[in-house]
């Protein structure tokens, strides 16, 4: 399963199961310290940055490739909400040209197929990035344990992808402690942190037998870039 497909299909249990991505969305939006008016959002899921936002704005744009995301997305006069893949050529093509007070993303870019790309796209339409992003630290001990190798950007790569620009960043680790390991697997499937989240019935098991903390390890780190 794709992590397209999965975040579409886990879509409406995503709200129950985001709890670090709701908290870096808070955090991210509250570092923001001047009042947008038209701002671009990609990876928008159901809106969590959206409803951060305590400011009055003229124009919204939502991007996320889950169209079920896209569907659970607030909705209004001033809020447009596009199912795009903003690694696609359809995205670049519906942004060209368009000029934004402030682009952010949360939890999002870490799963982009071509960073350095979608830099260049983005520093062509706003001055103002603002974003959040998983590294492939979360998850850690679970990796080590699996011999899976994680699937989203490492923190090294981030930084090179940022290095061209005027950029300011910082790292935070978060432990999210569970009650049983039934319930952190339940997250791990569900909250779309990991993509399609799949194990192998042996790797399960492996997992089951050897992991004896009772939380996940997460690695965010966030990025105020200006692009001149």
């Amino acid at each position: 399963m794709t992590a397209q497909n999965h975040f579409t299909k886990y879509a409406k249990l995503y709200d129950n199961n985001n709890i670090i991505q709701r908290i870096v969305s808070k955090a991210l939006v509250r570092e923001v310290n001047f009042k947008a008016k038209n701002i671009l959002e990609l990876g928008c899921g159901s809106g969590q940055i959206y409803r951060q936002i305590n400011w009055e704005i003229d124009n919204y744009t939502a991007v996320d490739f889950s169209s079920t995301m896209c569907n659970l997305h607030p909705k209004g006069d001033n809020i447009e909400v596009k199912c795009y893949d903003f690694d696609s050529y359809e995205f670049f093509d519906y942004i060209n040209n368009k000029k934004f007070d402030l682009v952010l993303s949360s939890a999002a870019l870490q799963w982009s197929s071509n960073i350095n790309k979608l830099l260049n796209v983005i520093s062509k339409i706003t001055n103002n990035f603002h974003c959040v992003l998983f590294t492939s630290n979360t998850f850690k001990s679970i990796y080590e344990i699996t011999k899976q190798e994680a699937k989203i950007l490492c923190i090294e790569d981030i930084k090179k992808a940022f290095s061209i620009y005027d950029f300011e960043f910082e790292i935070f680790n978060y432990n999210l402690e569970f009650q049983n390991k039934k319930e952190m697997y339940q997250y791990i499937k569900n909250s779309g942190v990991q993509g399609d989240g799949s194990l192998s019935f042996k790797q399960a098991k492996n997992l089951y037998m050897k992991y004896d903390l009772n939380y996940l390890e997460f690695e965010v780190v966030f990025i105020k870039s200006k692009f001149k």
